[in-house]
């Protein structure tokens, strides 16, 4: 947690109704003080000062992307010998809308990339070409596609779970 933020049960119990899924109602924060006991403004004040004290760093939703249509999904790791070009290389990787993350890593042994995109589209032809549009914007030709073949997990970090019980 940021700074010295105590947290109370009642805090943990939020938070770990905000890790979750929001209820899909016209108001969902109303929805989540009633569970807790609360007033929903109270909640909505509690947390914009979590944000506020970095406590909360962003707050977002989880999108299935295959249940939308995005059937293929690709991790392209990029070889970028000088570090002092990673900056650089990386935000114009970033910048793609299609890119859902991008990372610099050390490189390794016989495994010489440095910087990991995932990206998402409706095909691996669309994937191809985005590939290849990257590859001209960046001028990154030495990289790696590492096509998803099955998804077994995807969730956000949990911080507080049921089992601490608190």
């Amino acid at each position: 947690m940021a700074g010295n933020t105590t947290l109370s049960l009642t805090d943990k119990k939020l938070i770990r109704i905000l890790q979750e899924n929001l209820p899909l109602c016209s108001e969902p924060y109303r929805e989540i003080a009633e569970r807790l006991g609360m007033e929903h403004t109270e909640v909505i004040e509690k947390v914009g000062r979590w944000v506020e004290k970095g406590v909360i760093r962003r707050f977002g939703a989880t999108l299935y992307h295959q249940v939308v249509g995005y059937k293929a999904n690709c991790m392209v790791v990029w070889k970028v010998d000088d570090p002092e070009l990673s900056r650089q290389k990386g935000e114009i990787l970033a910048g793609f809308p299609q890119v859902t993350h991008c990372y610099r890593r050390p490189p390794f042994e016989n495994w010489p990339y440095t910087l990991y995109t995932m990206i998402h589209g409706y095909s691996t032809g669309e994937i191809d070409k985005i590939v290849s549009e990257m590859s001209s914007a960046s001028g990154l030709t030495d990289y790696c596609k590492l096509n998803s073949v099955k998804e077994w997990k995807k969730t956000s970090m949990k911080y507080f779970s049921e089992k601490e019980g608190d």
